[in-house]
């Protein structure tokens, strides 16, 4: 498959900051900051109906397995639930966990031997959004100033990151995502995460909202 590659030095609009709704806020506070991701993401109270899964998640890429096992396990120590047990695959190293409050993350590297230490540093973090139609929801983000980085068909599409950006936005299909994350594509309600945008707030095709940030 041709992978198209359009990105550009700037992005008129990019993913700015992604805030998690959390039931049960200072709880979170903890949870996120014994996890070791809270320079990432933001928190805010909300008692929205969210029920199965929310049609997204958080993942990290780090060095080596090792690191893999250093962020799963304060995760887990810190009371999040294993999806997938951290493990080789055909794509290098990864697990999966679910927050107490619900948000899904998946920690990974390409690495598949582990040849150095823990080094407790993230290398990017990728929210990835499972959606209906990739070109489809490509496009309406692309008419709304982003700038597309890669693109795999109607598969997997990313985004140009933005200078203040610490989070790099993508696209997958829902099912396929759920797929990945290990558990099943239904859910209805919130999807408990506002995403901050450099330029107007909008809601898009899949009913991901974004709001306008400074």
């Amino acid at each position: 498959m041709v992978m198209a590659n359009t990105a550009s030095t700037t992005a008129v609009t990019s993913l700015a900051s992604v805030t998690l709704e959390v039931a049960d806020l200072e709880a979170a506070r903890r949870f996120y900051s014994a996890f070791g991701v809270d320079p990432y993401i933001s928190l805010r109270a909300s008692e929205a109906r969210s029920t199965g899964f929310r049609g997204f998640t958080l993942a990290l890429t780090v060095s080596g397995p090792a690191t893999v096992d250093g962020f799963f396990g304060a995760a887990v120590d810190a009371g999040a639930t294993v999806l997938k047990p951290a493990a080789k695959s055909l794509w290098g190293y990864s697990g999966v966990v679910q927050a107490p409050d619900g948000t899904i993350w998946k920690i990974a590297t390409s690495e598949k031997n582990d040849t150095g230490p823990d080094t407790r540093e993230i290398d990017e973090v990728v929210l990835l959004i499972g959606v209906e139609a990739v070109k489809a929801t490509r496009q309406f983000y692309v008419g709304r100033g982003l700038t597309v980085a890669k693109s795999f068909g109607g598969k997997y599409a990313e985004f140009a990151a933005g200078q203040s950006s610490p989070v790099k936005l993508a696209l997958y299909k829902r099912r396929a995502l759920a797929k990945d994350l290990g558990v099943p594509v239904d859910g209805t309600g919130s999807h408990r995460i506002v995403l901050g945008s450099t330029a107007g707030a909008f809601t898009d095709l899949d009913g991901f909202s974004w709001e306008t940030v400074a």
